[in-house]
């Protein structure tokens, strides 16, 4: 299995009573919240993170790109990836994704991407999502009923300026660029692994599983409330006639590792309820655009991510704020010893067939420090329980050949226990 840091660099400068004071943390959110210095800290501590997770032997590392918005701060994954392409060394670049509808011309992605994967030694994984609603349509202004085709259109340029040496014309409905030719290549030809991140919709289920093409579920929600998402790309798989290689399969997990449950349970506490309860409150009016969602997607009652986000944050509100307990409860949030994660992660992939789990470790407005004491228990005591699982049973085809050989971290003392008064005072601000 490919275990992965995937990093949504959130903002840890809301205020305690953002949940009562303001309708939304998307779209909307009142820019005067935003603090220049909390933004150059956080993005210093999150790109040396992301190096450290690489020195740590992670198999990928994940950057990803939203608008608008006060939980993640990463509007240009390119620029972040363009970063880690220099500062890291092993593990696989994964954007994850870059919205590519959003760019005109999209041979822009073409050759942003082409610059990661060649400055990386061909390490990079091009996640193209079709991009929620809160940025696609309201923060960056597209027509929900036309973006998915938009999104077509402006995949075929990334492809075809990738895959051919020669100049050619583009004429779509939505782009028309006469002379297409991206001199800038990938190292990995005709082109790197293609990922789809995706939130439940039918049409990028049956798109990806025809392209054959990996599928990330990005559900802030956990392994428990992913089955019904799962399910249907596997079902389209089964339709494409393709085989049921968990590899083409990554979903998004919080996980909070710790020397036991219960120091867990301290450690993490503030982190996530400040995750649910400030991060991800979103307005249920950005959710769901008017011609975003088809008819098919409708048929079959299945919620996007973004939909659940708004519900389960106006539920929240309306029961009062999420508790840790409520949180570990409904599945969101796997916390406890390095044993008891790793049993608990093992479960859920061969529960849903899951060869790459992208954890998300750095969370809410968890202390960097306690960030990083995360991710070195994961890779020194949970990742190592997990690496056989799928191995030997299936090839991984959605991977970058210049990261199949795995990378260790190196010889070390344990992490300082986080039960010390020194650790736990860090959790918060």
């Amino acid at each position: 299995m490919k275990n992965l840091f995937f990093h949504l660099m959130p903002y840890k400068g809301l205020p305690p009573d953002f949940p009562q004071k303001y309708e939304s943390v998307w779209v909307n959110i009142d820019a005067r919240l935003y603090n220049p210095e909390i933004v150059q800290q956080n993005l210093h501590d999150y790109l040396d993170q992301l190096k450290f997770a690489d020195e740590l032997g992670f198999d990928g590392i994940c950057v990803n790109e939203h608008h608008s918005n006060g939980y993640a701060i990463m509007s240009s994954p390119q620029m972040m990836a363009t970063v880690l392409a220099r500062e890291t060394k092993h593990a696989a670049i994964v954007i994850m994704g870059c919205s590519i509808a959003l760019y005109d011309p999209p041979m822009r992605v073409a050759e942003d991407m082409a610059t990661v994967d060649t400055m990386s030694g061909g390490r990079l994984i091009a996640g193209f999502p079709i991009g929620t609603p809160f940025d696609t349509c309201y923060a960056y202004g597209q027509n929900p009923s036309s973006v998915r085709q938009k999104y077509y259109e402006a995949y075929e340029i990334v492809m075809r300026s990738w895959e051919s040496d020669d100049m050619f014309a583009f004429n779509g409905e939505y782009y028309k660029q006469p002379f297409v030719n991206t001199f800038l290549k990938p190292k990995q030809r005709p082109h790197p692994p293609i990922w789809v991140p995706g939130g439940g919709s039918v049409e990028t289920w049956r798109w990806t599983a025809q392209k054959d093409f990996a599928y990330g579920y990005t559900s802030f929600y956990g392994a428990q409330n992913a089955r019904t998402q799962v399910q249907g790309f596997w079902d389209f798989v089964d339709e494409a006639g393709a085989e049921r290689n968990p590899f083409r399969l990554g979903m998004v997990q919080f996980i909070g590792v710790a020397e036991s449950r219960k120091a867990a349970m301290e450690l993490y506490r503030e982190p996530a309820e400040y995750l649910y309860n400030c991060n991800l409150k979103v307005s249920p009016r950005w959710a769901v655009p008017p011609g975003y969602q088809s008819e098919e997607t409708k048929r079959l009652q299945v919620k996007s991510t973004m939909q659940q986000t708004a519900l389960k944050a106006v539920e929240a509100i309306r029961g009062g704020a999420l508790t840790m307990e409520e949180i570990i409860d409904r599945g969101y949030l796997i916390i406890g010893s390095p044993d008891e994660v790793a049993d608990q992660i093992r479960a859920n992939c061969l529960d849903l067939n899951c060869g790459n789990m992208m954890a998300l470790l750095q969370f809410g407005n968890m202390k960097t420090e306690v960030g990083r004491y995360n991710l070195e228990l994961y890779a020194r005591y949970v990742k190592p329980q997990l690496d056989d699982l799928f191995e030997g049973e299936w090839e991984h085809r959605w991977w970058p050949e210049a990261c199949k050989q795995r990378h260790f971290p190196p010889v070390g003392a344990r992490p300082f226990a986080p039960e010390s008064t020194a650790l736990l005072s860090m959790v918060g601000g």
